[in-house]
């Protein structure tokens, strides 16, 4: 992909919104490629990094393991980052990247993203608090699935009353 076509696509994906072509162009200039094929892992769960990636081409299945057990929690295909978490806390992967179908993506390092902020400390503020935004919604993403399967369990095992107050209805949840 060209450098234009590729500072269109980051134009395109909620974590780039409102940052100038410009200080695109910087970050893909200071970034790497990683090009994978289907059936290897982007990161593995519990793996060290300080790198985000963005998807150019291609799919990837975020998963999580439990007891032996692999769960898909979604998957991702061209214009969604993978990872930004690990510019945030520096802690080790929640889950692991899967590639389903042969990726190419745009690499980004906590370093690379420093040099945006030497470079244009705005669009650094910009760019980090587009990075907040996403975690925080898919944090509420994550909340409200988490809701819904408490809710259904409880349902299921009678755990929980509904009822109405002043003509709305509530939840009391027997403890």
């Amino acid at each position: 992909m060209d450098t234009e076509r590729r500072i269109k696509l980051l134009q395109g994906i909620p974590v780039f919104g409102g940052i100038k072509a410009e200080v695109i162009r910087v970050l893909l200039e200071q970034s790497s490629s990683t090009q994978l094929k289907a059936g290897s892992f982007v990161f593995r769960e519990g793996d060290h990094s300080s790198s985000m990636y963005i998807i150019e081409e291609g799919s990837i299945a975020i998963i999580k393991c439990d007891d032996d057990h692999q769960y898909l929690l979604r998957r991702m295909q061209e214009g969604d980052c993978i990872g930004e978490m690990a510019l945030f806390d520096f802690m080790p992967r929640s889950a692991s990247a899967y590639v389903t179908e042969d990726a190419l993506m745009i690499t980004l390092t906590s370093a690379d993203l420093m040099d945006i902020y030497k470079l244009d400390m705005e669009q650094f503020a910009l760019l980090q608090m587009n990075m907040g935004r996403e975690v925080t919604r898919r944090l509420r993403v994550a909340d409200e699935r988490c809701f819904r399967h408490r809710v259904e369990a409880e349902i299921t095992d009678g755990s929980i009353e509904f009822f109405e107050i002043d003509g709305e209805p509530k939840v009391v949840y027997n403890e």
